[in-house]
Parts: structure tokens; C-alpha cells; sequence
């Protein structure tokens, strides 16, 4: 569907965001050069990238002199000898978190968050994923899930060429604001879904404004609409919690990226001057927001409330699921009981339908509760919360529109009888991941009911994802629930996980044969 008239702006990438053609870069496979490390034998079959080959368009943006040679190579690399080629930099000396914002900023020049904030840009979203599970998993296994990213990447760049070769431009100097008139300018643009003006704006803020201001307004500029499943706010927190890792002197490409990205209206008329159902969560819940009470933190959990508000979401309207939330925490029920049953939908969602939209109901619930976690202004996590609720509403309706919902119930889960708190209990769980969802459900409530350890268990599953994980989403989706379980309250989170099982990567899949090649390049010659 094209733009319609009232809606420049969604075709003002053709000047901000131009197409660069890669040449042999990518067409012939040139190879980046490796001086200094030729004493590794598979380095023999790499041909140096000629001087045009390593030149980059006058219009690209450019990065600083210290990271821009290792984001070229992650570019111009064949991606069937890019990890021999990466993996000689890391023994070579190059860091854990070099190689992470190369790739990272390599994503962000050369994948195009359109028209959906998702498909290829998987290759930008799963990079904190990838990081996550990274640092979560065991030291010998910590840089498969990065070299399982790098390789994603080179797919997503080749889909990207593919459909037109688009490329990050450099910014308009001229149409940047002073620094004391770019938040204001920024915020402007924003609302008037302006994408160059946006951009303009939020190179300046990524220059001279802090981390903490700057996402303070992204956090609500990412839940704002239910475009793009979830990506949005997926977006928004992991670029800012890989700039955490990586340093904010690398934000002013990520930003614009994520800028161009949230303004994306799917074809639609401006949002700025239109009523699509996409945005009206978003307005009717900042109303909803003022009205609740101030001292909304103060209220003490209540399974029961939990248990009430898992039914409304289970039937109700986006606005029912907000009101209900606003209703119960206006009566003294505290935010947790809250979040334990918003948690609790998503879970139930991917058990009644193990498919891509209870999937991004999961991982966008993640992101909003960080959201929420992060912000320090009152009202944005009011709004978050109420926003997190009616966004469950819109994915259960979007997966009831794809094909009928299963009838699984996360609240009666029954668990396996005999099961001991023992290994072996895991490695069954993990035998009927995929070939029997319900046992593999059963099996980890009673496993953990019966005191096994949680931490067995996920490291089970990280590692898995290692081994079999194929796609982006087993990332995603991974290092949110793994990462979640913690944040419910002790009375769901065992069902919370059970219910999960139904998406994560099971004992019986076939290997996705990275490991072997990734500590091949890694292994000492």
C-alpha cells in the first residue's frame, strides 16, 4: 500500500536514507584485510579489498577511525569466510565489545527498518539479544551467540542489496539544531511523524544530551502505536541497553536508526492527523494514566487481582485490559500483580499458539517492562503499564486472526507426577520441547514445584539455542523469558516459564552446525 497523500514523510527516506550499490564488496565477495595476522593458515585463501572496494560513499554515514575498519570487514567479508575472519581479529586481541558494536553498527548502515520494524532488521533487534544470552551463558560458550549474530547479519545484508541496497546517509549538518533547541525540535518532530526534521534532531541529541534524557523520551515514543508487532519498543530497549554496553559515543547512528524506524506508519495517512486504531491505545491511556491514583506504588499483591485481570485480558478489548489494570491498582493492588498476569498472557498465548505473534507478545512485554523499570518519570510508568495491557489485547486478537487459539489454560497446568529435582528431569524436559509441548510444559512445573534448580534449567535452554537456534526469534524470545522469570512473583513465575517451553529450542532439532565452524576460527592455530 503506497502513502497517501497526506503523508510525505514516509517517503522522505529517499533523500535522508539513500541506495548505495556494493559493488564487488558484496556481489564478487571481496575479502576485508587482516594485516598483522597472516601467520594463521586459513588467512592464505583471503584476498585483501581493493582500494575502491573499501571506499565508502561520499553520502554514507561515516564512524570514528576506531571502530569503522571492523564494521568494514563485517560488511565486505563473504559470509562463508566471515567467521574465520572475525574469529582472527578476537585472538588477535580484539575485544568482546568491539566486535559487538561493529556489528551492531554495521546493522544499523546497512539494514532498513521498512517497511516493517522487523523481517531483515532482525539482524539489528536480536544484537542484545544475542548479547544477553551471551553473558548469561557459560565462559566457554560466551562468544557463539555474538558469531551466531554476525553470521545472521551477512543474511539479512544480502536480503537487504536484494531489495534495493539501501544505506544509512549522512546527516544534513545543515538542518541540525542547536544543542539548547534539539530536544524541543526533536519532540516536534516526533509527534508530526517528520522524518528528516526527526533526524536532524536526534544527531544533535546523540551529541550533546545524556543517555538517560534521551530514552526517557524514546520509552514512550516506542509503545505509542501497535505497529510492527511489538518491534517498536523491542527497538527502543534493546539499542539502549547494547549502548550501555558499547558506550554512547557510538549512539548518534543507532539513534537515527531508531528514530526513522519508530516513524514508521505502514502506509498509512500521518498519524499526526489521522485516527487509526493502531494509536488510539496510546492517547486514550494517557488520560486513563492521570487518573490513577498517586501513590499507585504503595498497593500490596494480590494473586486473586492477578487472576481477574488474566481473565479480561483473555477476552476483553485493549481498552478493557487498561481500565481493568487502572481499576485494580486504584483499589490498592500493587504493580507487580499487575505485571504478574500481563507476564502470565503472554506465556498462555505461546502455549495456546506457538507461532510468531504470542512470540513478539513475549518479547514486547520484555521491552515495555523495561521501559517501565528504566524511566523515572511517574507518568511514563503509569502509561507503560496501561500500554502493556491493551498491547496484549491487540496480539491476542491478531493471533486469534491468524488461526484459532488452542484452549490451554497456564493456570491449569497439571505437573508430572515423580519428578525428581535431578538433571535427568531436565534433559526429559528438553526431549519433549517441540515433539510434545504440553509433557514439556508439565514436566518444568513439576520440576521446579519439586525444588530443582531454576538455573539448571535455563542454562539448559541457553544452551540449546546455541546449538539449534536458526532464526532470530529463538534469540529474541529466549533471552526475554529466560530473562523475565525473575521479574514475576514467586506464586507464577514456575508457570510463567512452563508455559514458554512451547517456543524454545528442544534436544531433538538438528543442530545448526555454527558451533563447530564458530570455535574452529576460534581455536588457537
Amino acid at each position: 500500500m503506497q502513502p497517501t497523500s497526506d503523508a510525505p514523510n514516509q517517503n522522505a527516506s529517499s533523500t535522508l536514507f539513500h541506495r548505495v550499490t556494493r559493488r564487488t564488496a558484496i556481489a564478487a565477495g571481496a575479502t576485508a584485510a587482516l594485516g598483522g595476522l597472516g601467520d594463521f593458515a586459513f588467512l592464505s585463501s583471503l584476498n585483501p579489498v581493493s582500494a575502491a572496494d573499501a571506499a565508502l560513499d561520499a553520502d554514507t554515514v561515516r564512524f570514528g577511525s576506531d571502530i569503522e575498519p571492523m564494521v568494514r570487514l563485517i560488511e565486505t567479508t563473504p559470509r562463508d569466510k566471515l567467521i574465520d575472519a572475525v574469529g582472527a581479529k578476537v585472538r588477535g586481541g580484539t575485544s568482546y565489545r568491539h566486535v559487538l558494536a561493529a556489528l551492531l553498527l554495521a546493522g544499523v548502515r546497512n539494514v532498513q527498518p521498512r517497511p516493517s520494524v522487523g523481517f531483515k532488521f532482525h539482524a539489528v533487534l536480536v544484537v542484545n539479544s544475542a548479547h544477553l544470552a551471551s553473558v548469561s551463558g557459560p565462559p566457554s560458550d560466551r562468544w557463539l551467540p555474538i558469531f551466531w549474530a554476525i553470521d545472521h547479519f551477512k543474511s539479512a545484508q544480502a536480503r537487504d542489496v536484494r531489495e534495493g541496497d539501501w544505506t544509512m546517509s549522512a546527516v544534513d549538518e545543515s538542518a541540525v539544531p542547536k544543542p539548547h533547541r534539539a530536544r524541543q525540535a526533536f519532540i516536534e518532530a516526533m509527534n508530526k511523524w517528520d522524518v528528516p526534521a526527526a533526524d536532524a534532531a536526534v544527531a544533535q541529541l546523540a551529541r550533546t544530551h545524556g543517555a538517560n534524557d534521551v530514552f526517557e523520551m524514546f520509552f514512550r515514543l516506542g509503545s505509542r502505536d501497535f505497529r510492527s508487532i511489538g518491534h517498536k519498543a523491542i527497538y527502543v530497549a534493546n539499542a539502549f541497553r547494547t549502548l550501555q554496553c558499547i558506550g554512547w559515543q557510538h549512539a548518534e547512528p543507532v539513534l537515527r536508526s531508531l528514530a526513522y524506524a519508530l516513524l514508521n506508519h505502514s502506509g498509512e495517512a500521518n498519524p499526526a492527523t489521522s485516527d487509526h486504531a493502531a494509536d488510539r491505545p496510546g492517547r486514550d491511556n494517557r488520560a486513563l494514566a492521570k487518573k490513577m491514583r498517586d501513590d499507585w506504588l504503595a498497593g500490596k499483591r494480590s494473586d486473586d487481582a492477578s487472576a481477574a485481570l488474566l481473565d479480561v485480558l483473555r477476552q476483553g478489548s485493549p481498552a478493557d485490559a487498561a481500565q481493568a489494570v487502572a481499576k485494580h491498582v486504584n483499589s490498592g493492588v500493587a504493580p507487580q500483580s499487575m505485571w504478574d498476569a500481563m507476564f502470565a498472557m503472554a506465556s498462555e498465548l505461546v502455549l495456546r499458539q506457538p507461532a510468531i505473534v504470542p512470540l513478539h507478545a513475549a518479547t514486547c512485554t520484555n521491552a515495555i517492562y523495561f521501559a517501565y523499570q528504566q524511566s523515572a518519570d511517574d507518568t511514563t510508568r503509569r502509561w507503560l503499564m496501561l500500554q502493556n495491557a491493551s498491547f496484549l489485547a491487540l496480539f491476542r486478537q491478531a493471533a486469534e486472526r491468524r488461526r484459532k487459539l488452542g484452549d490451554a489454560n497456564i493456570q491449569k497446568i497439571t505437573p508430572t507426577e515423580n519428578v525428581k529435582p535431578e538433571p535427568a528431569a531436565v534433559t526429559r524436559i528438553f526431549a519433549d520441547v517441540g515433539r510434545d509441548r504440553p509433557a514439556a510444559a508439565a514436566g518444568t512445573l513439576a520440576y521446579l514445584r519439586n525444588n530443582g534448580d531454576p538455573q539448571l534449567l535455563i542454562d539448559a535452554a541457553r544452551r540449546l539455542v546455541f546449538l539449534k537456534g536458526n532464526d532470530a526469534h529463538d534469540y529474541k524470545f529466549s533471552s526475554a523469558v529466560l530473562e523475565d522469570y525473575a521479574h514475576l512473583s514467586p506464586g507464577w513465575r514456575d508457570r510463567y516459564l512452563a508455559g514458554c517451553t512451547a517456543l524454545l529450542n528442544g534436544s531433538s532439532q538438528r543442530d545448526n552446525g555454527l558451533v563447530t565452524r564458530i570455535r574452529g576460527a576460534l581455536a588457537s592455530s
